[in-house]
């Protein structure tokens, strides 16, 4: 096969980054930069030696495969009418807005067996860190995921906007299903929910606590795994893993058991260009994406699940979010 070639679909702070790895990536061709907005599109494609067009009907017929970054509300439309003409596709996460687009989306690219994958963008970052090499049977996951203010992405709260990333991340760890979920959080400085706190009860014993928040004065986005005789902390911004594990030879304090070490840290790593290098090798081999449609279903219906939590919560304390 020549290279795939490739469109991104909306040119805005994702899609500019879209664009770019696609040019960095030798089995790939960039065609074409679509948006409503030409001036946009054609300011990302033009540097990168791609057209800039302003509807689907220009690229469709000319590219095998595509990204879909446009805002979550254009998600399944566009999504829908790419896979229907046969192109593969790359959606930024969440999937879509309901679980119903995505089980649409889902049979969609099954029965054109086309590849659906969703950005889920750190599992990649995990793959580097070869954190799966650590973790067993997880007994507790704390993960915390908080930045200060920006406007951008406001449109969701901050369980779509932020913590998505870490449910993601928690469900492909625990491969179990959730049985409980217990939500608070507040809206803070816009209508929908700025900062969260969730409790995840999981069928194989597993708890997990995820707090995102974007009202913080500072930025962390860790994960800390508690497993028998064995501890395992991943700091996602410094992109450093390590492990402590119950080991041999000398203590390190007395009385206590020999603890071993292990620090792994990848801190020039470009996860985006994994993930869509990996995307271009999927549709060159048929190969299954690291995170699929059905994962990224998954991923949505926790944090929808979450949201009603939280409704209750709030609703108990005599607060209620903008429908």
């Amino acid at each position: 096969m020549s290279r795939i070639r490739c469109a991104v679909v909306g040119a805005g702070h994702f899609g500019r980054f879209h664009a770019d790895k696609y040019s960095r990536i030798p089995d790939a061709e960039l065609v074409a930069v679509v948006d409503r907005d030409a001036e946009r599109a054609a300011a990302i494609a033009g540097p990168l030696g791609a057209r800039a067009e302003t509807s689907l009907d220009a690229v469709i017929g000319q590219i095998d495969a595509a990204s879909v970054a446009v805002p979550t509300q254009g998600h399944f439309d566009v999504a829908r009418r790419l896979l229907e003409a046969g192109v593969h596709v790359l959606i930024e996460k969440p999937i879509t807005e309901t679980l119903e687009q995505a089980d649409a989306l889902i049979a969609l690219a099954k029965s054109r067996g086309l590849v659906l994958q969703v950005g889920h963008l750190q599992r990649f970052l995990l793959e580097r860190l070869d954190a799966k090499r650590h973790i067993d049977k997880p007994l507790y996951i704390e993960a915390v995921r908080i930045a200060p203010f920006k406007p951008r992405g406001t449109d969701v709260g901050v369980v779509l906007d932020l913590m998505i990333h870490d449910i993601d991340l928690i469900l492909a760890i625990v491969n179990s299903p959730i049985t409980m979920i217990d939500a608070v959080g507040a809206p803070v400085v816009t209508s929908e929910e700025d900062i969260v706190n969730t409790r995840l009860r999981f069928a194989n014993g597993c708890v997990a606590t995820v707090t995102a928040s974007r009202i913080s004065f500072k930025t962390e986005r860790r994960l800390r795994i508690f497993q028998r005789q064995s501890y395992v902390s991943i700091d996602l911004q410094a992109r450093k893993l390590v492990a402590m594990r119950k080991g041999h030879g000398q203590p390190w304090f007395p009385g206590l058991p020999p603890i071993d070490r292990e620090e792994i840290s990848f801190e020039d790593g470009d996860d985006l260009l994994a993930e869509i290098a990996s995307f271009v090798e999927c549709v060159r081999t048929g190969r299954t994406p690291v995170v699929t449609g059905e994962d990224g279903r998954r991923a949505l219906a926790t944090a929808m699940a979450i949201g009603a939590s939280l409704q209750e919560s709030l609703r108990a304390a005599g607060v209620t979010l903008d429908a």
